[in-house]
């Protein structure tokens, strides 16, 4: 690791792990082993990063986020605080027979969360599953299908109700100019078509 890296000493970081320059890995976190961390992430408190998860440049994972492998995620993407990327189709502790499964009997499946997306506080994503970019997940939404770009999901299971834009705040519809949405924040312009939200 480069002498960029902070690594607290309560911290567990797996020698085989990849973590980029400019990273901060806070108390009592894990990273698994073959992670791949990019350029100044931030891993908070107590988050859990399993085998060979990948994370590009900028990622935060707040205190107790859970990503287990094979979870990957794209530059600038924010995990609330304990929100969960699950990665079992059929979660079971024993087999039919009922002896203790073993990683060999069973298949893991990825989340994917594209770059600039962000996943509310205790959120769960339930593999396999893809959050597109920029898409923003409520805090304790249960994502269940896959994300549109841009999208704003709330509920359990998530459903979208509404669009943002990079900055994150919810984008408002531009009188007169249907499928016109503007950011109140940043006054960039989107457009929707065909159920999709793509800049302008």
């Amino acid at each position: 690791m480069s002498d960029s890296v902070s690594v607290r000493a309560t911290a567990q970081v797996d020698p085989s792990a990849e973590v980029g320059d400019g990273t901060t890995v806070w108390d009592l976190a894990q990273i698994r082993e073959k992670a791949v961390l990019g350029r100044e992430c931030i891993i908070g408190r107590g988050a859990y990063v399993g085998p060979g998860v990948r994370l590009g440049e900028r990622v935060k994972l707040q205190n107790h986020a859970l990503v287990y492998e094979p979870a990957v995620l794209g530059d600038g993407v924010f995990v609330g605080p304990a929100a969960v990327l699950t990665n079992d189709h059929f979660p079971r502790s024993v087999t039919p027979e009922g002896k203790l499964k073993r990683g060999e009997d069973w298949e893991a499946v990825a989340v994917v969360v594209e770059e600039g997306a962000s996943l509310g506080a205790r959120s769960v994503c339930v593999a396999p599953v893809r959050v597109g970019r920029w898409a923003l997940v409520a805090a304790g939404a249960v994502v269940t299908r896959d994300v549109p770009p841009f999208a704003l999901v709330a509920g359990v299971p998530a459903r979208r109700i509404g669009w943002v834009g990079r900055a994150g705040a919810r984008l408002v519809a531009v009188e007169g100019h249907p499928g016109i949405w503007e950011c109140p924040s940043t006054g960039a312009r989107y457009e929707e078509r065909d159920g999709l939200l793509r800049e302008r």
